[in-house]
């Protein structure tokens, strides 16, 4: 089984073909600066030396339209025809309380995902175009929509609700939803055949860190609860993003600076963060080199991230009446040996040991960390979002 898996952002698509027999990725690429000025398609076939083609990509449709043209070109593609293309899976942002699993796209499926648009009017409208797109381009080739928020659903009443008046919950929904759920379920079930474990056995912290970060409690396989909320602002220190903040601060300074909604959603989401502390980047590698020059405001930021991240491992221990096992992914997660060290070093008191070796050595691939002696284990695993698409488009369309 063939199978094509789009991730549609405002501006880009990020694309990988996947043969599903082996689970192997025949070609990738990124659709970018889709309607602004110097569009282009960067692809890789089979791993080779990565292409560029550039040219005017209006919309998302003639941008979908392009790489399958590239995908099924004698010289570049990895398709003879179209129909070698047996499914389409999507990544969705948001499905609210719909969605508690992936599912096959129909009418009633695309109705429910653009009711969700207000509570992600970022990356629904973008999450749609595309499965409009194929339903145009490809109109025989089935769909699967795969919500970020669906693993979080299985979360506990009291732990998705927030302390406003309950009737604003039943009339706009306004719950914990949680994001990257898709890397969440990836990471752990994976973890899980590391450690050759059943589900039930470990009481587990997935934090996915990278420019945009989350941290998630998983019990016998379910999450229980996650650090972002009905968007994703919420939580950890990110890139750009605050992450969480004393409401009235932000009051505060719509009063003092005069600003509006929209100003103050850009200022949260786009000039706080990292960024906004240090005043340098959002890159956790420049924040790293500028502390290890005496930076002081880029010292603060990666105490202030540190700790961010250790509050919500010891919170979720405490939720879990227990800590098993601590997985690393993302960017910073998988890369940075520096960030997993500070954090580690807080949950001695539980009997993690670090391998000092084994940490400082790793980046970027697949290993337990900690010493075998070690009552808590830590891993680190790279984050492939667009398998579990996949393999989830593949069963649901088989009827698994």
């Amino acid at each position: 089984m063939k199978i094509i898996v789009l991730n549609c952002g405002s501006s880009s698509i990020k694309y990988q073909l996947f043969d599903m027999t082996g689970k192997e990725t025949l070609a990738r690429g990124l659709v970018d600066k889709i309607g602004l000025h110097g569009s282009y398609i960067k692809h890789e076939k089979n791993h080779s030396d990565p292409v560029r083609f550039e040219g005017e990509i209006v919309d998302h449709q003639a941008g979908i339209e392009f790489l399958l043209g590239i995908l099924t070109s004698k010289k570049h593609g990895s398709l003879k025809s179209f129909g070698e293309i047996d499914a389409v899976g999507h990544r969705v942002v948001h499905g609210g309380e719909q969605f508690h699993d992936s599912v096959k796209i129909t009418p009633e499926v695309i109705k429910k995902v653009s009711e969700c648009m207000d509570l992600a009017p970022l990356h629904n409208p973008p999450n749609l175009k595309g499965i409009l797109a194929i339903q145009e381009l490809l109109p025989d080739v089935d769909q699967v929509a795969v919500f970020d928020t669906a693993f979080h659903q299985t979360m506990p009443k009291h732990a998705y609700m927030y302390a406003i008046p309950y009737p604003l919950y039943v009339k706009y929904g306004l719950r914990r939803y949680g994001f990257h759920g898709t890397s969440h379920r990836y990471v752990s079930q994976r973890a899980y055949q590391i450690l050759k474990k059943e589900p039930c056995d470990i009481k587990m912290v997935t934090c996915h860190l990278g420019n945009g970060a989350s941290i998630a409690a998983i019990h016998c396989g379910k999450s229980v609860d996650t650090s972002m909320g009905l968007t994703p602002v919420e939580g950890l220190i990110m890139g750009t993003r605050s992450g969480d903040l004393d409401l009235g601060i932000l009051i505060y300074v719509m009063q003092k600076e005069e600003i509006d909604i929209h100003a103050a959603n850009t200022l949260i989401n786009k000039h706080s963060g990292m960024l906004g502390i240090t005043g340098i980047s959002s890159d956790m590698r420049e924040i790293e080199a500028a502390a290890a020059n005496n930076d002081e405001r880029a010292i603060l930021a990666l105490e202030m991230y540190y700790y961010r991240v250790c509050k919500y491992i010891g919170a979720y221990t405490a939720a879990m009446n227990g800590l098993d096992a601590i997985v690393f992914t993302g960017g910073i997660g998988e890369n940075s040996p520096k960030a997993r060290a500070e954090i580690c070093k807080n949950f001695g008191y539980l009997g993690l040991e670090l391998d000092d070796s084994k940490n400082k050595q790793l980046h970027g691939k697949e290993a337990i960390i900690t010493r075998d002696s070690s009552k808590v284990k830590v891993i680190v695993i790279p984050t492939n979002e667009e398998l579990k698409i996949a393999e989830d488009t593949e069963r649901i369309i088989k009827g698994k």
